[in-house]
């Protein structure tokens, strides 16, 4: 039986940049085995771990297009959407949509991390 989610891992070029990108937007610390820096993890946070692995050849996905698909993205519950989007971009997040401006009934906003990966704010 499968006991739990032990970590969702992220492709990217750089793993340790990506790591130290969620570490602060989570208020967690990057784990990384010494010699390894092809695989380094989020750890200290509520919920599931994030894992960063190097991929050759990386390709961010194109938002919201589809020729470089985004196969998944990241949901984080916030309480302060104005706060945390300016403490996201200031970690190096970009935005792809302000939701909650384009349909009054939206509570989030996406964004991408430093590798191109969307991911969206939560009004909790």
């Amino acid at each position: 039986m499968i006991r739990k989610l032990q970590a969702v891992a992220l492709d990217c070029a750089d793993p340790v940049r990506l790591a130290e990108f969620y570490a602060e937007l989570l208020g967690g610390r990057v784990v990384a085995e010494p010699g390894d820096p092809d695989w380094v993890e989020v750890h200290g946070f509520e919920g599931t771990p994030l894992a960063c692995q190097r991929v050759e050849g990386y390709r961010p996905p194109a938002w919201p297009g589809q020729e470089n698909p985004q196969q998944l993205h990241l949901d984080f519950d916030v309480d302060d959407l104005e706060a945390d989007e300016k403490r996201a971009l200031a970690l190096g997040a970009t935005v792809l949509e302000r939701t909650d401006q384009l349909r009054p009934e939206a509570n989030w906003r996406v964004y991408a991390d430093p590798a191109g990966h969307p991911f969206c704010l939560c009004l909790h």
